[in-house]
């Protein structure tokens, strides 16, 4: 597939001007990194802070401690007279420093810098220097896109610009503060992050030496589509599929698929192989706590299948059985009254494609606007071409993972995305590229699968040290979001995620909870 990348040239210009600054000598402190020249960018502030000082995120509570001292930097990049960047770049000291740096990725619509913060503490206590941006603009949350309207370079800064020049301010930072710039750069982002990261890999190969891509929220302009369609879907007299009925779904799916893989343990190694048709829970009459109506059926097998055009071909792929009732799942993102995807595909198309604070999702009609999102936006925030050859030519490492309980992105669509790579690429893809399923996690963390793994240290071993990842450990937590912001918590299982195409087999004896107990083994054939 061939991609123009109309307006990567202004962006690829400044980047290259960020990177060819000469390195300094070692800034005596961290303050006197605020008078550091940077092009087309401005550093507000560089206040060194103790382990014990307090950052609060804008838009996030609770605060969290910074957890090891570090050198914290902000400022904000103007690339062109409309842009507004916000970027922090944070700095361990001299000593601490590995040599590194990590990007990380936002989420949603981004805005504030609450999510790469809350990354960004645990990756410098290991001692990486970090950064992120707020995507170029301030919003009232991440599912808030009405400062794109009349903005088109803001939106380009959303959609690929600011990320690129953040990884260039970042490395001449790095170079005032220690004298050298870092040895390897990595970039790890999710959801909108993912989508991030693959932008990266496709537009600006040389800014990232390893890139892991989750659960990426590609191709933008399908999926925001997609979930309208869903949205639709729903919206059907009947239709609806409260969470009483979400339940009683999961549990046949569990009840029918779960042994599948040969451990009983309410999570599905692959629900692929999980032949389930709702129309087995279909009422004979009316309606009742213990079945589906026609029209819940209808919906549940759309939302499974995924949207479709003329003469029912796929234009999405859709979501998989298994994770219907899962906490933060198909009710808070598919099917609940205030459900994030039509919330997130409304800002889109309001605001990015239709340019119409009154236009009304209930006027959606897939051929139509769809076309329409493509001709407006894809350019700038599709993320979706198969060709990394420069990517790959440079030595990027690239690891794409997706949690199979995921409501907000399907995860048959990485898979695919994977599969376009491997056509495009050749049988040597594995070299550079692999994908890691993730069995019962949602969209980019938690869920009643292992879903804690480290995704930047099997980044570092595999760039650094060669170590190509034939699986990876993932940890479940008695609380998860403690262990993804690295605060403690108490694992209670753990579980190996197989390169793709692998599934993890038990091997019959021991503990279904520890992951010494498992293999990797080829998928059976279907």
């Amino acid at each position: 597939m061939r991609r123009s990348w109309t307006g990567a040239a202004l962006a690829a210009g400044l980047g290259a001007a960020i990177l060819g600054l000469a390195a300094p000598a070692a800034a005596a402190t961290c303050e006197s990194l605020k008078d550091l020249k940077l092009p087309d960018a401005h550093v507000e502030s560089a206040v060194p802070l103790a382990a014990s000082d307090v950052v609060t995120p804008a838009g996030f509570q609770p605060a969290l401690m910074a957890g090891t001292p570090v050198c914290r930097v902000i400022g904000v990049l103007t690339p062109t007279p409309a842009s507004q960047i916000r970027f922090e770049v944070w700095l361990p000291g001299a000593g601490g420093w590995n040599g590194k740096l990590v990007g990380l990725g936002n989420g949603g619509f981004g805005g504030t810098l609450s999510g790469p913060m809350l990354l960004m503490r645990g990756e410098v206590a290991r001692g990486y220097a970090t950064a992120g941006s707020d995507m170029g603009h301030t919003a009232g949350g991440d599912i808030d896109a009405k400062w794109a309207l009349g903005q088109p370079e803001k939106i380009k800064d959303f959609g690929y610009r600011a990320i690129h020049l953040t990884a260039g301010a970042a490395k001449a930072l790095i170079a005032a503060y220690y004298g050298a710039g870092p040895r390897l750069a990595y970039f790890h982002g999710c959801s909108d992050g993912g989508r991030e990261a693959l932008m990266e890999a496709q537009r600006f190969p040389q800014d990232y030496d390893a890139i892991a891509a989750g659960a990426p929220a590609i191709p933008w302009t399908t999926l925001m589509s997609a979930f309208l369609w869903n949205n639709r879907l729903l919206s059907a007299p009947g239709a609806a599929l409260p969470r009483a009925k979400l339940q009683l779904v999961q549990a046949a799916v569990l009840a029918q698929c779960d042994r599948l893989d040969g451990v009983a343990d309410g999570v599905l190694e692959d629900p692929r192989a999980c032949r389930f048709d709702p129309g087995r829970l279909q009422c004979k009459t009316g309606d009742a706590a213990t079945c589906l109506t026609a029209e819940q059926v209808k919906s549940l097998r759309g939302i499974y299948r995924g949207p479709t055009g003329a003469g029912g071909r796929s234009l999405f792929p859709g979501f998989t059985a298994g994770g219907e009732a899962v906490a933060g799942g198909w009710e808070g993102w598919i099917t609940g009254p205030t459900a994030s995807q039509g919330r997130f595909a409304k800002e889109f198309f309001r605001w990015m494609v239709i340019s119409d604070p009154n236009w009304d999702p209930a006027s959606f009609d897939m051929a139509r606007d769809l076309a329409r999102a493509r001709r407006s936006s894809r350019e700038i925030l599709d993320a979706d071409n198969p060709d990394l050859r420069a990517f790959r030519a440079r030595g990027g490492k690239l690891i794409l993972y997706h949690g199979w309980a995921d409501a907000a992105i399907p995860a048959k669509n990485t898979i695919a995305y994977y599969q376009s790579v491997q056509a495009r690429m050749g049988p040597g893809t594995a070299d550079f590229a692999r994908l890691f399923l993730v069995p019962g996690m949602a969209h980019c963390a938690t869920g009643p699968g292992p879903s804690v793994f480290d995704a930047v240290g099997a980044l570092d071993a595999w760039r650094d040290k060669a170590a190509a990842p034939g699986r990876l450990i993932a940890t479940k937590y008695d609380n998860d979001i403690f262990a993804y912001l690295g605060l403690p918590a108490k694992p209670v299982r753990t579980r190996p995620l197989c390169a793709y195409p692998m599934l993890a087999r038990w091997s019959g004896s021991g503990s279904t909870d520890d992951a010494a107990n498992f293999s990797c083994a080829a998928p059976p054939r279907r």
